[in-house]
């Protein structure tokens, strides 16, 4: 039997005064989704207990793990995902281009508008690795798309992950990358959370690589050309999600004969880590072409593998932008465009399919929240338990499982 897992990053959110009191989700014409509802069983998901999970936390939770026993930094994640070369006893950091006042500590963008292009973040990745001069490490800034990174220092004496963010909206909370609802917009100095040498070596070589770069980025001919088109300039970086260790997880459901489709270096990082086989896709732009050669990518990858993980990010842009008519949109074309495709070709009566949400981001905070997840899972075996409609409410009445009780049902 043939097994789909597809997460829409952050398709999570509450009702909303812009769709009369719905959801993004709730609102949105999704009669793809709503058949598989219809005919398979409902619910919401817990991700992370309290914690508003970062998405690291939320695919290892829907993926079956409980992160609190097993969990691996976001910054090393990454840069496994893009082949970024890090090895155990690095600092790895996930980075953001940003945008600085002339202080160079108050923020204007943490995301440099949303529309620093990737070759300009490639431009910029130069000019760190060429220019910047660390005291007593050496590093590794790698672009990854638009004003995404990660960062990777080495040192001779050891470094501890045990520090904190200089991006002022997320924490560690409970040990695991966590979103904040409320921040003040402050470039942060990393400081360390333990009482250790390491730890206070690790910040402190943190907060000399992000002033450096910031001198380096003032100076930058990107900048001076995206000013001159009336453009936020990217002079600052963000980082969050230090770790120096990447953990073997448990090998559990048959990983090794999945493959993993994802817009993300992260999602194509912990894909890696479990064993799935990663599918080459085109760079995503959120449109109706991706979806749809997603999923051809789909049906083609279930000739070969077991099961496939199909992680979709476009929906968690609007949320983050606090833009509900925009993720209403998107959560339509991801059903119009991808479903609908896939549904045609997947013959389900010798397949499962699960769909989810690694997080929720609620379009009134902006930010991801610790608010349960709608989820569908339809197919072979699978009784049909469900709602009408693919949303929230709907799903509610299924009621609130934890989120590592969706690949059980898959595979039960």
């Amino acid at each position: 039997m043939k097994r789909v897992l597809v997460v829409l990053d952050g398709l999570g959110d509450l009702p909303n005064k812009a769709l009369q009191g719905k959801t993004p989700l709730e609102a949105a014409f999704t009669p793809f989704m709503d058949s598989l509802a219809r005919e398979g069983r409902t619910g919401l998901l817990r991700i992370a207990g309290s914690v508003a999970p970062e998405s690291d936390v939320g695919v290892f939770s829907v993926l079956g793990f409980n992160p609190f026993e097993y969990h691996v930094g976001r910054g090393a994640l990454e840069a496994y995902g893009i082949n970024a070369g890090f090895k155990n006893g690095m600092l790895g950091l996930r980075a953001n281009f940003a945008t600085s006042e002339e202080d160079g500590v108050k923020l204007v963008d943490r995301r440099v508008g949303r529309n620093l292009s990737s070759p300009e973040a490639k431009k910029l990745e130069r000019e760190l690795n060429s220019k910047v001069r660390l005291a007593n490490a050496s590093f590794i800034f790698k672009a990854t798309l638009g004003h995404r990174g990660v960062l990777l220092i080495k040192s001779r004496k050891r470094l501890s992950a045990k520090i904190s963010n200089t991006d002022p909206a997320y924490e560690i909370k409970q040990g695991l990358g966590s979103a904040k609802s409320v921040f003040e917009m402050r470039l942060l100095h990393s400081r360390p959370l333990e009482k250790t040498e390491a730890a206070q070596r690790a910040a402190d070589v943190v907060n000399e690589f992000t002033a450096k770069a910031q001198g380096v980025l003032e100076k930058s001919k990107v900048n001076s050309a995206r000013k001159k088109e009336g453009k936020l300039v990217a002079n600052a970086v963000l980082f969050r999600d230090a770790e120096t260790e990447i953990r073997a997880p448990p090998r559990v459901y048959g990983f090794n004969k999945w493959a993993v489709l994802a817009d993300m270096p992260l999602e194509i990082g912990i894909g890696k880590l479990l064993g799935m086989k990663v599918v080459r896709i085109p760079l995503p732009t959120f449109s109706a072409a991706d979806y749809r050669k997603r999923a051809e990518k789909t049906i083609a990858v279930l000739k070969k593998f077991g099961g496939v993980y199909v992680h979709i990010k476009g929906p968690d842009l609007f949320g983050h932008d606090g833009d509900a008519v925009g993720k209403k949109k998107s959560v339509e074309d991801i059903d119009r465009f991808f479903f609908g495709p896939l549904l045609k070709k997947l013959e389900l009566d010798d397949a499962r399919i699960a769909v989810t949400a690694d997080h929720s981001t609620p379009c009134e905070l902006k930010a991801h929240s610790a608010d349960p997840v709608p989820f569908l899972i339809m197919g072979k075996g699978i009784a049909a338990k469900g709602s009408s409609k693919f949303g929230e409410c709907d799903c509610r009445k299924g009621g609130i499982k934890p989120a590592k009780t969706l690949m059980a049902e898959l595979f039960s």
